[in-house]
């Protein structure tokens, strides 16, 4: 009888360089059969690029890989797929244009023939999937329809129908509400239960203590070590991810709000399910949270103040007076930045360097005489920005998309910054960003607030809402339900607000 193999999964000794950047540096992974393996460490500890080299979108430079006791040659994704690795990238791309099931089944449709597709098939296929794995999701609807945390649901059934044995989770949950992570983890103890190993990408500890068996922890590239998940506390792995204790999770607020800023009255979006009748003060110097759950219509809210969506109601008084917002160059024009909630589809350009980043909201301060872009000028101000917050680049002409998600925001901080706001909206400033990096963040938000900036901060984290608010401002279904005072803030009178229903 052959004895069964201790780990599913072993990748040794790996290495992988890009220029000026050590991404990885002899790191191992052992992943035993069964289990749910998180792997922990800052943005840029170089969790993903170990997963892209197992999933064959990179190539180590060193190292080797094992699957069931068998050295494996992945060059590609399809090498992975066939070897039982399938993947769930943390930035979702589907084909909104298509429906469900031809999204599940892309590049594998099943066929009559060689030439005719077999739709009846592909939606029996489709159906029996969701079915099993407790999915609400018609085959047949387009995908571009799809709410974010249901695209996520179908990203897991498509790498759950490859009948995987690894399936890589990187972020599964930034996008889901409460509910749709209980759904998520009853997935993962479904297919835990069948043998399935997943490794799962987290900043989110309470998640990773309650949902893994064994944690492995990286910094700057490197394989701290591994630890059963019992064994961990929150405290234990922040201290091993960032080297340092770190038991205060947020700096002290040393803001002042003064006088009110801006006030927003009788706000009403043009949409008919969007928000409605809100009305509030901004002070200057303030770090205004705005919380609620999936659908509250706290995106849009920021959106419509900063010209993105039409209102077919609403005044917004700045200063004592009265300005109209059609477009984000008026915004603009009125000192207003808006940081977007979906950092790689609406904020960075992957394919240009941090320098242009950085300049892109202020382009035609960096033109001379004759048109042309001023380009030492446009490093001079990328290198003010890299300094002041200390951004992780090995230089300001490194695309932005090889920096870690902290820093890929750091860098539109810098972008916003130098258009000289005095009103700030930040949409999920810290999602996808690591302890230490999200420290950072903080810093930077309430240095900027007690400079005398005006601080609108939607976020999805009630720990954070409560450690970095001077009131939160709270929202059900496009209405406003509450302000608290960040003083008498808790989680339990937030969700109150938050599940209020008309």
């Amino acid at each position: 009888m052959t004895k069964k193999h201790p780990y599913l999964l072993e990748m040794k000794a790996i290495g992988k360089s890009f220029p000026g950047v050590r991404a990885l540096d002899n790191v191992t992974l052992n992943v035993r059969p069964g289990t749910v393996h998180a792997l922990m460490g800052e943005n840029g500890a170089g969790k993903s690029t170990l997963m892209k080299c197992l999933f064959g979108i990179y190539s180590p430079d060193e190292g080797e890989i094992f699957i069931n006791g068998d050295k494996v040659d992945i060059k590609n994704s399809n090498d992975a797929l066939r070897n039982g690795v399938s993947m769930i990238h943390q930035e979702l791309q589907p084909v909104p244009q298509r429906d469900v099931k031809e999204n599940l089944w892309l590049g594998r449709f099943p066929k009559h023939n060689l030439l005719f597709i077999d739709h009846k098939k592909m939606f029996k296929d489709s159906v029996a999937i969701f079915e099993d794995l407790n999915i609400e999701i018609y085959p047949n609807q387009l995908v571009g329809e799809l709410s974010v945390s249901k695209i996520q649901q179908l990203e897991i059934a498509k790498a759950v129908s490859f009948n995987s044995n690894i399936i890589v989770m990187d972020e599964p949950t930034s996008s889901l509400t409460g509910i749709e992570v209980e759904h998520l983890f009853g997935i993962i103890n479904k297919l835990r239960a069948r043998g399935v190993s997943i490794i799962y990408i987290s900043h989110k500890m309470e998640e990773i203590l309650r949902i893994s068996d064994d944690v492995t922890i990286m910094r700057d590239g490197k394989y701290i070590g591994t630890w059963g998940a019992k064994e961990l506390t929150t405290d234990l792995i922040i201290e091993r991810m960032v080297g340092r204790d770190l038991s205060n999770r947020f700096p002290e607020r040393t803001n002042a709000p003064g006088e009110v800023k801006m006030k927003i009255s009788n706000f009403t979006a043009r949409q008919a399910k969007s928000f409605k009748d809100i009305n509030f003060e901004l002070r200057k110097g303030e770090i205004m949270g705005i919380g609620g759950l999936v659908g509250a219509q706290r995106t849009e809210l920021v959106e419509a103040i900063f010209g993105l969506r039409s209102v077919t109601t609403g005044q917004i008084m700045i200063d004592g007076k009265e300005v109209m917002i059609k477009s984000p160059i008026e915004a603009k024009k009125n000192k207003i930045a808006l940081l977007t909630e979906e950092r790689r589809v609406t904020g960075i350009f992957p394919v240009l360097s941090v320098t242009e980043n950085t300049v892109l909201a202020n382009l035609p301060l960096y033109r001379n005489k004759f048109g042309f872009l001023n380009e030492k000028k446009m490093k001079v101000e990328a290198r003010v920005g890299v300094e002041k917050f200390q951004t992780k680049t090995p230089s300001v002409d490194q695309l932005i998309r090889y920096l870690s998600g902290g820093n890929q925001q750091k860098v539109l901080l810098a972008r916003w910054l130098l258009t000289d706001p005095d009103i700030l909206l930040l949409d999920e400033p810290t999602r996808g960003i690591d302890i230490g990096a999200k420290y950072e963040i903080y810093s930077i938000i309430i240095e900027l607030a007690k400079q005398g900036k005006s601080i609108i901060m939607i976020s999805s984290e009630m720990p954070e809402l409560i450690g970095m608010s001077d009131r939160i401002l709270v929202m059900s279904e496009g209405k406003l339900s509450g302000i608290v005072d960040g003083a008498d803030a808790n989680e339990e009178n937030i969700m109150r607000l938050a599940a209020q229903t008309s």
